[in-house]
């Protein structure tokens, strides 16, 4: 059964966010329902209610770095079970049968990785939706593999922007295997 969800979405580049109801689509086998409890404010999300890259599909309800809590899992869903805090990043599915995704790079998906908002959407079939939608709104619909366990130590509310500008930052020093003692130049990263 789908999931009516309420949201703030673009419904032009000009106009202000604006209430907006949608429904969800059912969670299939692999995925994970989540009420939303917080989303972070990305620049990103600007540019695509602005539609300053030139392709936003309007109305777009935008926000990609989203925490909440688990309402539904699917019959394939074994790390996750109702009530577990998690966060949504930018991404929400992929092939993952194409060489970037069987290397972790899902990111380059041939035909196309899922962004969290304003992507075609191929498991929505029957909602309405043509595209994804984002997380200011109440519920978001995810497939497992892009859900991420949130620990009880951290707020909700402080690991929303962990789930961009947190691994925006994370990840090189992760991948330059940056630890005690290093020595780190950080140039031009703005708001990160």
């Amino acid at each position: 059964m789908p999931i009516a969800t309420r949201a703030f979405a673009a419904t032009s580049s000009t106009a202000p966010l604006s209430p907006y109801g949608f429904d969800r689509r059912d969670p299939g086998p692999d995925d994970v329902a989540i009420e939303i409890k917080f989303a972070g404010v990305c620049h990103s999300d600007l540019h695509i209610v602005k539609n300053d890259l030139g392709n936003t599909t309007y109305p777009i309800v935008p926000g990609h770095e989203i925490a909440g809590v688990v309402t539904a899992v699917g019959g394939n869903v074994a790390r996750f079970k109702v009530g577990d805090r998690v966060g949504v990043g930018c991404m929400v599915d992929s092939c993952r049968q194409c060489k970037p995704c069987l290397e972790g790079e899902e990111q380059y998906c041939v035909p196309g990785m899922v962004q969290t908002y304003g992507s075609p959407d191929p498991k929505a079939a029957g909602t309405g939706q043509k595209i994804t939608q984002g997380g200011y709104s109440t519920a978001i619909v995810v497939d497992q593999n892009y859900v991420v366990t949130i620990p009880d130590s951290i707020p909700l509310d402080a690991a929303a922007p962990l789930l961009c500008a947190g691994i925006t930052t994370y990840s090189p020093l992760r991948h330059w295997k940056v630890g005690p003692g290093s020595k780190v130049a950080v140039i031009g990263l703005g708001g990160l």
